[in-house]
């Protein structure tokens, strides 16, 4: 059996989706579904059983989750708060730490491989850069908002508890794809734009603020979906790959490379409006971003990364035009 937290999400099901493509449906779904329509991203998939976080990590604190369907295989702990301005710290220690520490015990104490999602927002400003085979560089980092905050004070407390070697998190760079609607404000720049372009004929970007970059030239790491489940199905079946991994193309684009690849994906004139960057935004936000990938390779893991235009194309014509979803296919 298979727990994947976060199974509703964007990451979550799209690596149900490739487990799914494995011939897997041993699989127990933990999400929030709330009143949205989250909902829609499970429903062409195939699994076992389903709980609400609430349910699920409440029968946890009493030690009486059933096990009786099988053994414990793994944990993909994906489920989390992931918006970058949420301002309660209070509610993101509880919902993506001690929940985090709940289930990586839980898992120990079971003999199953827990493989969990840490988050490239750990970096912060990016000074120090985007190395992830260096413990010693991890109590140095500060994040820029209280979600990455969150992400790695359970980076450093596995750390300090003596665990990274026994568990895998993944540092994911800026993720986009199917399956992400529900994000509301937290979509990609992607799908935003498509809905911008559909209405309007046009799209907008940030203002560069910064004297190095010009607008629309602020650069990511862009890691479609696919490949990001690709990434963390692999480490699950590769118990000997623990410690923390960069999940990038270890390539950095800018957002007009998005852009372009955008209106060539809708046949369309290009049409690109370049607005202020609100003055909230702008002490926390990331210029440059891009995954250190030597880790990753010698973990192993071989499987080229999509290469944002072919992304962009695939995301575009198979899912958001028709209305499609992962496992729809």
């Amino acid at each position: 059996m298979i727990i994947v937290t976060g199974g509703a999400g964007l990451i979550g099901s799209a690596v149900i989706w490739q487990l799914n493509r494995q011939g897997r449906d041993d699989i127990v779904v933990v999400d929030h579904l709330r009143d949205g329509e989250k909902w829609r991203n499970l429903a062409p998939l195939r699994f076992r059983d389903y709980f609400e976080k609430e349910t699920f990590f409440g029968l946890l604190e009493q030690k009486r989750f059933p096990l009786e369907t099988g053994p414990l295989e793994a944990i993909i702990h994906l489920g989390a708060c992931s918006s970058t301005t949420e301002r309660d710290a209070s509610y993101l220690i509880r919902n993506n730490f001690e929940w985090s520490k709940l289930l990586c015990r839980f898992a120990l104490e079971h003999g199953a491989r827990f493989v969990y999602a840490s988050s490239a927002a750990t970096y912060g400003d990016g000074t120090l850069g985007f190395f992830d085979n260096d413990t010693a560089l991890l109590p140095k980092l500060r994040p820029l908002n209280a979600y990455g905050y969150s992400k790695q004070i359970f980076d450093l407390w596995l750390l300090r508890q003596g665990l990274l070697n026994k568990v895998t998190g993944l540092k994911y760079f800026n993720v986009f794809g199917p399956n992400e609607h529900h994000k509301q404000d937290m979509r990609s720049v992607v799908l935003k734009a498509f809905g911008q372009i559909r209405e309007t004929g046009g799209m907008t970007l940030f203002r560069s603020h910064h004297p190095d970059y010009a607008d629309g030239e602020q650069l990511r790491d862009f890691v479609y979906v696919k490949d990001a489940a690709a990434a963390t199905v692999f480490f699950m079946e590769h118990p000997q790959a623990t410690g923390i991994f960069n999940i990038g193309g270890g390539v950095a684009r800018s957002w007009n490379d998005m852009a372009h690849a955008l209106f060539a994906a809708l046949e369309l004139p290009e049409r690109i409006t370049y607005i202020d960057m609100p003055e909230s935004l702008r002490p926390r936000y990331q210029y440059y971003t891009c995954a250190a990938t030597e880790k990753l390779h010698a973990a192993d893991f071989t499987a080229p990364f999509t290469k944002l235009e072919d992304a962009v194309a695939d995301y575009v014509r198979n899912y958001l035009l028709p209305g499609k979803y992962l496992g729809d296919e």
